[in-house]
């Protein structure tokens, strides 16, 4: 027998599981919700760990998801620092580490990701830091406030953004990646080049085209990181090193379980996010969905995803059948310096249509697939980047007139 039973069970603490909490009271739901977080703090966004918040310009209640006390005035169980040791979804019950038992009527799980280490000589100095919650932060804000000389390794829009604000800081910074250009991987070769020149306009040093290959420090108990140095041979000056390594979704719970994993590594699910066992869903880093949108499987890390993911669970949960159509959309800032917004994903695309200029500072990109439109990124041109959005949730192959595109004094429609 269980402890206790919960109707609508939340397993994480982040973004997707406060979304889904709050979309079941607004939805009418009467009966009892808790979350389970391993996190010390409330849900609370992860993009001001790499902006407001590790510049120490913002405080954590600043980036709570909902305030505090939302939770007790809404009758949701909120309880932190619980760690589920496995879930049982034949008898709809989950073990807590410590031994209790609860059972569920539904559940969610939105155990986010696990951070992908660097393992190279060297890996195991003083110095160096990743980034991923709150935490995380308060380190390397507190290092950082006797360094002279930082390190990024990673061009993703993650270290991008640790670059931006820790230059903000008044640190000298180098941003060492395997691609050519900054965040290339994601938006292509072009839009890398202007974060590049955003970057390096700011004072950034940015190194592509490299990968680490060890990590060199001082002798003794207390070894500190001093260099960086590349397979190449490059040596980099580093007083502390900031990795940005991407991450990897955290299916141990659902695998365990038994849950079916998708081929990118997420639980798989159907189109409205329920996961291969009955009453069970998945939202945020670990969701693989069935896209009628995008006509594919679909895994998305970003937490404006896992927001409307959680929305849409809570929907499923109190009986609605639509499918989740909801775009992908996020966006990244650097510091004060430029913003992009982007919608899609593109899995790939064979062309690309620049709207406006990118010396200007205001252009878009429209990434187009066989004659498709599959993805936009959007910097100061908010309107492309709602019309885009529009052609995409249509179900995409429309046909599009790439002259029309291409002068940005025409509206898309």
């Amino acid at each position: 027998m269980a402890d206790r039973h919960i109707d609508h069970l939340l397993i994480g603490g982040g973004v997707a599981s406060a979304a889904c909490a709050r979309a079941l009271r607004e939805g009418g739901a009467t009966g009892s919700i808790a979350i389970l977080g391993r996190e010390l703090d409330p849900p609370y966004h992860r993009p001001p760990a790499t902006k407001a918040y590790l510049r120490g310009e913002h405080g954590k209640e600043e980036a709570h998801v909902n305030p505090p006390s939302w939770y007790e005035a809404n009758d949701v169980e909120l309880r932190t620092r619980t760690n589920v040791r496995s879930i049982d979804t034949g008898s709809k019950t989950v073990k807590l580490q410590g031994g209790e038992e609860l059972s569920y009527g539904s559940a969610l799980l939105a155990t986010g990701s696990i951070i992908n280490r660097l393992r190279v000589d060297g890996s195991d100095l003083d110095g160096l830091h990743y980034v991923r919650a709150l935490g995380n932060s308060d380190g390397i804000r507190k290092d950082a406030g006797g360094a002279t000389t930082v390190t990024i390794v990673g061009g993703s829009y993650i270290g991008c953004e640790v670059a931006a604000s820790l230059t903000e800081m008044g640190k000298a910074v180098t941003v060492v990646m395997q691609e050519d250009e900054p965040m290339q991987r994601g938006f292509g070769a072009r839009v890398g080049g202007w974060v590049r020149s955003v970057l390096e306009g700011h004072g950034v040093t940015v190194i592509g085209g490299e990968q680490v290959e060890r990590f060199e420090g001082s002798g003794g108990e207390d070894a500190r990181v001093q260099r960086v140095v590349t397979a190449s041979g490059k040596t980099i000056e580093a007083d502390m090193v900031v990795l940005g390594t991407g991450v990897k979704p955290d299916v141990m719970l659902a695998r365990a379980a038994g849950l079916e994993i998708g081929e990118s590594g997420g639980v798989k699910c159907d189109s409205h996010l329920q996961a291969s066992a009955a009453d069970v869903y998945a939202a945020g880093d670990i969701c693989e969905y069935d896209s009628t949108v995008h006509g594919r499987r679909l895994r998305v890390e970003h937490e404006a995803v896992a927001e409307a993911q959680g929305s849409s669970v809570a929907a499923a949960m109190l009986g609605s059948e639509h499918h989740h159509t909801v775009v992908p959309y996020f966006w990244t800032d650097l510091a004060d310096w430029a913003s992009a917004e982007y919608v899609g994903p593109a899995a790939s695309w064979d062309e690309e249509i620049v709207r406006g200029h990118f010396e200007d500072g205001e252009f878009s990109v429209l990434y187009l697939d066989g004659g498709a439109l599959v993805a936009c990124l959007s910097v100061g041109r908010g309107h492309d980047l709602e019309a885009a959005t529009a052609i995409i949730a249509a179900g995409g192959g429309l046909p599009v007139d790439r002259e029309a595109l291409s002068d940005p004094t025409t509206r898309i429609r």
